[in-house]
């Protein structure tokens, strides 16, 4: 079911109020673009494939049936934009171009380790966890970003994969193992 709110934005644009649309990017462009980085590992091609999915998400909104959550539906487009763009452009991915180590020190940001020791071993983690993501086929990827880093559940990413739950589960399985 689509969230009131997302709802309501997008009778709106629909509607011709097309600044609608933007308060939905708003509410999307940091989730996606951080799943569209787990998946595609660059900075560049993740910004690139989020603009490129909103933009699609505009011209098709009035495809958009309330069935389900407009993220949803929204993630379904982002993937399959990501596999055409992966099919497109270069199939490796350079750790390099993974790593946040080069983000500028914020001393606001409460969610960073200020600690140079507890910052280098989340480092080190980070990058653990990147060579093992870069290891795996994208669907195992895909299943194992949607269900980890993302939260959702089995149904939702089977939706968003366009498979079985059963596919859903497996694939997970493998992927953790």
């Amino acid at each position: 079911m689509t969230d009131p709110e997302d709802r309501e934005l997008i009778e709106a644009c629909l509607s011709g109020q097309t600044e609608a649309f933007g308060k939905l990017v708003a509410r999307y462009q940091n989730r996606l673009y951080h799943t569209l980085r787990c998946m595609l590992g660059s900075r560049e091609d993740a910004k690139d494939v989020a603009q490129e999915t909103f933009v699609l998400a505009f011209r098709k909104l009035h495809q958009f049936r309330h069935d389900s959550a407009f993220y949803s539906w929204l993630f379904r487009i982002a993937m399959n934009t990501a596999a055409s763009f992966r099919r497109r452009n270069h199939p490796t991915q350079s750790l390099d171009d993974m790593a946040d180590d080069h983000a500028p020190f914020d001393p606001t940001d409460t969610h960073r380790d200020t600690r140079p020791g507890e910052r280098a071993e989340v480092a080190e983690q980070k990058k653990l966890v990147w060579q093992a993501l870069e290891q795996l086929e994208p669907d195992f990827r895909m299943v194992l970003v949607l269900k980890e880093l993302e939260g959702l559940r089995y149904e939702e990413i089977a939706e968003i994969m366009n498979c079985p739950l059963g596919t859903v589960r497996s694939r997970l399985h493998r992927a953790r193992a």
